[in-house]
């Protein structure tokens, strides 16, 4: 078998940008097309669904549907993955489920946003939610073979912290360019008004994202690095076996809560950025882009450290700093403190547990695999990571449950915003208490000696 050379690596990861870039245009940008504040009203967004908490007096529509669609996204992933752990496909497991699916993941993230009627209408809620749930399904079945291919590919523990590195990389910058779509919608806004100019802007970049996915199935040839069998079990079967794992259920109940406060924070930003740091929709990219770049800037340092410490100890140091920068979030706006230096402090406090929790979870995951891998003789790297996303997918469409429900309190004086916000840092700091308990010493214990006779 061939090794994984840098160049290779990077081609890799340009896959995770496609789909980063995919994914940010639904997690940044889903919430506040569907349900606008007043500034995004008075700016020209027409509201295409009913509005308000109306399902059982808790939830609102767009919620109940986001929440619904992730359910339906974490039920399929264990499918999917053992669709792929079971494949023959002489070409590999992986690659071709990821380029059969590439171009219809693209054109369904445009979909979700052009809706049938261009008013308040029951046609629009249904589009959504079909649409919304054909997305993560076909997201499902790029991103599981995707996922599995790190442990696949990085046979090594540096190995797999490297192409870590490379994918958070790409995927931050994936994320902060689905940020940056106000820059893009609102020079085309007086020309196009701001409907049509946000799914141009949509449009475009999901083209961008489409290329990106195709990048690694056609530069790596799977069977040249990699000799696996395919599994037997069922997905049922397969999904128990590997939640028998007792420091996997540890690691993935802290991932959970992780999941949830991020995604409650992603999905509220531009709500932060506009109604409680009183700044424009387009400081929302400056910020998050400004988070990447010092989240990049502090990549060495994090490859460094996981090389030579603990992975489980950056990353509670990340679980505790991301809660911090939550709490200011949740306090910005008062105290006569301008929104900018807000902004400032929260970007500076976030960037190194950002980068943290970028590179390091799936590194341990793929950790748990390999270990698991030795310890029972089978080969089930896409079902590890398929059922981490079976559980914080359940976490997250918790999540935007609790967002929307709370930016529906009083939105005019953004108490529900704060309330999220404090939230997301209460969820954080019980993921850490949770991965106290997980026992890395173990786990390296049994896949270092025979990564050294390899």
């Amino acid at each position: 078998m061939k090794t994984l050379t840098k160049g290779k690596m990077w081609c890799f990861a340009i896959g995770q940008f496609g789909w980063s870039l995919l994914s940010a245009l639904i997690t940044n940008w889903l919430v506040y097309f569907y349900q606008p504040d007043h500034a995004s009203q008075e700016a020209g967004q027409i509201l295409f669904i009913p509005q308000g908490r109306i399902i059982l007096g808790i939830a609102t529509i767009i919620g109940g549907i986001a929440a619904l669609g992730r359910i339906f996204d974490a039920v399929t992933d264990p499918l999917i993955a053992n669709l792929s752990d079971r494949s023959q496909n002489p070409r590999g497991r992986r690659i071709p489920f990821m380029q059969k699916i590439a171009l219809p993941f693209a054109v369904i993230t445009v979909l979700v946003f052009w809706t049938p009627v261009n008013h308040v209408s029951g046609i629009n809620s249904v589009w959504l939610l079909v649409t919304l749930l054909l997305f993560y399904l076909f997201m499902t079945t790029y991103c599981t073979p995707y996922n599995a291919l790190i442990s696949e590919l990085g046979t090594t523990q540096d190995t797999r912290i490297s192409i870590s590195t490379y994918i958070s990389v790409t995927f931050l910058l994936g994320s902060a360019i689905g940020y940056a779509a106000p820059y893009i919608w609102g020079p085309l806004t007086p020309i196009f008004g701001r409907v049509l100019a946000i799914r141009i802007t949509f449009v475009g970049l999901s083209v961008i994202g489409l290329l990106a996915l195709f990048v690694p199935t056609f530069t790596i040839r799977e069977k040249d690095y990699i000799n696996a069998i395919p599994s037997n079990d069922n997905a049922f079967i397969s999904l128990a076996k590997t939640f028998r794992n007792g420091d996997f259920r540890i690691f993935v109940g802290s991932d959970v809560l992780y999941f949830v406060a991020l995604t409650i924070f992603q999905t509220g930003l531009p709500f932060f950025v506009t109604s409680l740091m009183k700044l424009p929709e387009t400081m929302t990219t400056i910020l998050y882009v400004a988070m990447t770049l010092l989240s990049f800037a502090n990549y060495p340092a994090v490859n460094l450290l996981a090389h030579r410490l603990n992975k489980k100890r950056l990353v509670l140091f990340g679980f505790c700093g991301l809660s911090t920068a939550y709490i200011i979030t949740a306090i910005s706006g008062l105290f006569g403190v301008g929104g900018l230096i807000w902004g400032v402090l929260v970007v500076a406090i976030a960037a190194f547990p950002m980068a943290t929790l970028g590179i390091l979870p799936q590194a341990i995951v793929a950790d748990i695999a390999q270990a698991d891998s030795i310890t029972t003789g089978e080969k089930r790297e896409g079902m590890f990571f398929a059922a981490r996303t079976f559980a914080f997918k359940l976490g997250q469409s918790i999540s935007m449950l609790i967002f929307t429900a709370f930016a529906s309190i009083h939105p005019e004086t953004g108490m529900g915003y704060r309330i999220a916000a404090i939230t997301a840092a209460a969820i954080c700091l019980i993921g850490a208490l949770i991965l106290s308990f997980y026992n890395e010493g173990k786990i390296l214990g049994i896949i270092v000696p025979t990564e050294q006779k390899a």
